[in-house]
């Protein structure tokens, strides 16, 4: 039956060859789409992953209700009626105890690295330009290994800020809101007492905007001596070995302080809504695909199959059964299946080569590479294959029994 299924498809070569065509397209297109979605998604993941911590500590901050003084003013059974009920945040604007935390963070076997910070609110002064933001108050050398920062610079270096002389690190956005150069002084602000000069000593870029207008890193005893709060650390970016164990670890280290623990998913966690909806865009383009792939080599099979009915007549004649038709038209179409699964994998992995070198970078992005990105992982082709192979077969049963149910009677009598 294998011998008489292939003579079948090489008698009529044109037809098997646009059947051929339409399910290698359909494989390929699915890994095209596949690998530039996913390779987007493991791009902005890596860039979400190392242009922060893993894990971050911060200083907690607590809504202050009706009641939350009553513990402090009143005694056990004395209430209050409040003309105007306290409001507002209290703030915790330090951690507490940090250095039990570098201690456990020192012993904890997951940590690669961890960074203490002061984030201050501050106001960034050139001539008359203001500008608000946040000046980050860091160790360089910490800092470099918790984040990539340092591969992120486009002047100067990151350990330029030094230990101290109130030198920082701004990010560009902002210095083109500011208008300033590298070399030139502005003046930071934190709402209460003189501003302070500092001089700019390079430049970074995130590629995220929101960060590059309003963000710089000086070093953390000149941002202690801007705040007014010497030895005051409000974070503690943390760098994990495993990058999946920071739900894990955020989880277990939440239950041993008041301070706030969260992991970077939970501080991107949009981001992941985003990729749900990527990931059903993906599979409905994919199922349309299948459908058309699927309706024609349902209609090409049928055609054949109208065009053999003389050749099913002769079969059925000497001595073949029903479901040995059946056996034999499945047969083409598990061959074309399987041929078609193999070169749409092959054509796929071609196109997505060609694509990873085209230039689509950002002429405002001078620190990225600008290519596309191409994601190749293994089950992106191993789905490709299976989708060409199922929906081939599929395809394939309903002309295959119908050519099996043909009498050899009929035929003659239609002829």
């Amino acid at each position: 039956m294998l011998k008489i299924a292939l003579r079948q498809m090489m008698a009529r070569k044109r037809q098997t060859a646009l059947t051929l065509l339409g399910i290698v397209f359909g494989a390929t297109a699915y890994i095209v789409m596949s690998g530039i979605l996913l390779g987007f998604r493991a791009y902005l993941i890596e860039q979400l992953i190392n242009n922060d911590s893993h894990v971050r500590i911060q200083a907690k901050s607590q809504i202050i209700l009706p009641h939350s003084l009553d513990e402090w003013l009143l005694k056990k059974d004395e209430q209050v009626l409040w003309i105007v009920p306290p409001s507002g945040r209290r703030d915790h604007a330090r951690i507490e105890n940090p250095g039990e935390w570098y201690r456990r963070l020192d012993r904890d076997p997951a940590v690669e690295a961890w960074s203490g910070q002061l984030v201050a609110r501050t106001i960034f002064r050139r001539g008359n330009i203001l500008e608000a933001g946040r000046l980050i108050g860091v160790m360089p050398a910490r800092q470099a290994r918790v984040t990539t920062i340092s591969q992120q610079m486009i002047s100067g270096e990151f350990r330029d800020i030094g230990e101290s002389g109130n030198r920082l690190i701004m990010g560009d956005g902002l210095r083109l809101l500011l208008g300033a150069r590298v070399s030139e002084t502005v003046f930071v602000s934190v709402g209460r007492g003189e501003p302070v000069a500092f001089k700019i000593v390079g430049v970074f870029q995130t590629g995220n905007r929101a960060v590059d207008e309003s963000t710089c890193y000086a070093y953390l005893s000149d941002v202690q001596r801007l705040n007014h709060t010497p030895g005051v650390i409000s974070d503690i970016a943390v760098r994990l070995h495993d990058v999946a164990l920071s739900n894990p670890r955020s989880e277990a280290w939440r239950n041993l302080s008041s301070e706030n623990v969260r992991s970077w998913e939970e501080t991107n966690a949009t981001f992941f809504s985003i990729f749900k909806l990527q990931d059903a865009i993906r599979y409905s383009m994919t199922i349309a695909i299948l459908v058309v792939a699927g309706f024609g080599i349902y209609n090409i099979l049928n055609i054949v199959i109208s065009q053999k009915k003389r050749e099913i007549a002769i079969l059925r004649s000497i001595g073949f059964e029903s479901r040995d038709i059946v056996v034999i038209f499945l047969i083409q179409g598990l061959i074309l299946g399987v041929a078609g699964g193999l070169l749409g994998m092959l054509l796929g992995y071609i196109v997505c080569t060609r694509l990873e070198t085209l230039n689509f970078s950002n002429p405002l992005m001078q620190t990225k590479s600008g290519k596309m990105m191409v994601s190749y992982t293994w089950s992106i082709y191993g789905q490709a294959y299976l989708l060409a192979f199922l929906s081939t077969l599929f395809a394939s049963v309903l002309p295959a029994r119908a050519a099996g149910g043909l009498a050899p009677i009929e035929i003659i009598r239609g002829e």
